[in-house]
């Protein structure tokens, strides 16, 4: 019998790919962590050999693993173009989405076009704006949905999880600041969590510091960073060359990206619809 690939078990496998851990990803697809488990087990039997690392704590991929993602990824974005195709054109609406301002290039360049040609009379206006002056504007139903960063486990009804991250502390490549005192900060605006979690880590170590940098742009808080000016706190993922990570500072809890939406929404369904597209693309 010929064999098949279920486009099902090959979304199943990238969300557990991108996310890293099963639970997680059961969560993002609305499937119990045994659908899932049973929709990879099918999946490494179609391709023929393991295609995930399995422990306690997360998954990663074999090379089997590795050369199915790679391979499935335009299959995936194809797909749903179709499908999108044979539907789009019956969706129309306004959605206002707020993205913090470290996500507004990914998301604008990578994720959005998608959208837009999938659903071109959905009109998407957008807003930048620190995590937390997102959430209040979602939750007093200024904005319908945003794309926000809160440490893992917060409270936050209906709050769809994209991925999650453990954010590091990082310094210049080559100049040594870590053991300076006071400790150079390049902190983000305020309403950001990171920034929250580094005065209080820090206030909390008796550590002193000062802040060589305040702003709203992530690239001008890496920029401070790369230069030689300043420590700050980042995604790991977001670690550049021109970075190294730091030790001996205060361990900061895992953080999670969310896709939160106004319990007052309106145009569910085109707001349903982007919640997919984000959950399927966001990367960090």
């Amino acid at each position: 019998m010929t064999a098949i690939l279920d486009i099902d078990l090959i979304r199943t496998f990238h969300a557990v790919a991108r996310i890293g851990k099963f639970s997680a990803a059961a969560q993002v697809l609305h499937k119990s962590p045994a659908a899932v488990s049973v929709h990879i087990q099918r999946l490494e039997g179609v391709a023929g050999g393991r295609l995930l690392n399995r422990d306690n704590q997360s998954v990663s991929l074999t090379t089997l693993g590795r050369r199915l993602l790679a391979s499935t990824t335009e299959l995936l974005n194809t797909h749903d173009r179709v499908l999108a195709d044979l539907q789009g054109t019956r969706l129309a609406g306004r959605i206002t989405l707020g993205v913090p301002d470290e996500y507004a290039d990914h998301v604008i360049r990578d994720i959005l076009p998608t959208f837009a040609t999938a659903w071109p009379n959905v009109i998407l206006e957008l807003k930048t704006a620190p995590s937390y002056a997102l959430r209040d504007l979602v939750q007093r139903a200024k904005l319908q949905a945003a794309v926000i960063t809160q440490p893992k486990g917060s409270p936050n009804a209906g709050a769809q999880v994209l991925v999650s991250t453990r954010p590091v502390w990082v310094g210049p490549a080559h100049v040594a600041l870590a053991a300076a005192d006071p400790l150079p900060l390049a902190v983000h605006a305020a309403q950001c969590p990171y920034r929250q979690a580094m005065v209080e880590s820090l206030r909390q170590s008796g550590r002193r510091t000062r802040i060589v940098l305040e702003s709203p742009s992530n690239q001008a808080v890496k920029a401070c960073v790369e230069a030689g000016l300043a420590i700050s706190l980042i995604d790991r993922a977001r670690v550049t060359d021109a970075m190294q990570i730091l030790d001996g500072l205060p361990v900061i809890a895992e953080h999670e990206v969310v896709f939160q939406r106004s319990q007052a929404s309106h145009n569910e369904e085109a707001v349903d619809l982007l919640a997919q597209t984000m959950q399927q693309y966001f990367r960090l």
